[in-house]
């Protein structure tokens, strides 16, 4: 993966009316160790990843690359999102060169509209910095919650393939937002 090129890193935080999309903090370690260790979130990604190995792994002193976002809910961290550029000289099909969306949210706040949310967030951050950029989004046909939020974020399907033993749904979202982006409250994001 590859980063976004001329951006500044990292913005300032992005408030949204529930959420913070900030820099990992220190504070963040448990919630890291959390995600990746749940069977739940690992069930369309590869699987969860044994705790003891994140707890080794992961740093006390988590940092964030170019493009990540903690997601942070009243001070606590929730989820991940990302925006990164998939790397054309190691890939290959649809995403190759494209900025990619990835999220990851804890469990217990599934289906309260925090991920729809935050991936708003940084999607319009991102349309102000990189206004002419397509965004690309994969996910596993079986994980319908994430077929869904794809849909509520503008993208539609280019292609599907079979890849890692299951049926692999390829979206893009054209600059600006696509479908829905007029709907998206005026205001609503505060880069503060």
């Amino acid at each position: 993966m590859g980063d976004l090129g001329p951006v500044a890193w990292p913005p300032p935080p992005i408030r949204t009316e529930r959420l913070v999309l900030r820099q990992p903090e220190p504070r963040d370690r448990p919630a890291i160790v959390e995600l990746h260790a749940s069977p739940q979130v690992g069930r369309y990604i590869g699987g969860a990843r044994p705790r003891d190995e994140l707890e080794r792994s992961v740093s006390e002193a988590p940092s964030g690359r170019p493009g990540q976002f903690v997601v942070d809910l009243a001070g606590a961290m929730i989820g991940l999102v990302q925006l990164v550029r998939r790397d054309a000289a190691h890939e290959e099909g649809p995403t190759a060169g494209r900025v990619d969306l990835g999220y990851l949210f804890l469990p217990h706040v599934w289906g309260h509209g925090y991920a729809t949310e935050a991936c708003t967030a940084a999607l319009d951050w991102l349309d102000r910095v990189l206004p002419d950029e397509r965004v690309v989004l994969s996910t596993q046909v079986a994980n319908q919650r994430s077929m869904r939020l794809a849909e509520r974020l503008g993208f539609t399907e280019i292609e599907r393939l079979e890849a890692h033993g299951a049926e692999q749904w390829f979206g893009e979202r054209p600059p600006g937002g696509g479908p829905g982006a007029e709907a998206r409250a005026p205001g609503r994001l505060d880069v503060r």
